[in-house]
């Protein structure tokens, strides 16, 4: 299960508003590659949706089935929002129904063991 945690108005290339979602995933252990210790986190990703900004406000607190799951994609710079830090990455994380991040996961899974 996901939640809903907040969402923002985006516009399209045409000129016109449209709402994001964002939905957060469960509690994660997590280990880090710098100190080796462990740390709790959270992964969220946002969702495009046809629901205007009351329903949007309204959703927030709701839960949906799936999982926010890593998936490598293209390099592309990312802005780090907190120190304007410019980096690099080749992963994003994206929502997925129960069934598709079943699907991802065991075709990520082959693709190791190949």
């Amino acid at each position: 299960m996901v939640k809903i945690k907040d969402y923002k108005v985006h516009q399209n290339e045409l000129g016109v508003d449209f709402c994001v979602l964002i939905v957060e995933g469960g509690i994660e252990a997590v280990r880090s590659k710098i100190s080796g210790r462990t740390y709790l986190t959270t992964r969220t990703a946002r969702l495009n949706c046809t629901f205007d900004e009351k329903t949007c406000q309204s959703l927030i607190g709701s839960e949906i089935p799936g999982k926010v799951l890593k998936v490598q994609v293209e390099p592309y710079e990312f802005t780090i929002e907190e120190t304007g830090e410019i980096i690099s990455r080749d992963f994003q994380y994206m929502y997925m129904s129960e069934e598709d991040a079943i699907l991802h996961q065991n075709t990520l899974a082959e693709e190791t063991v190949l």
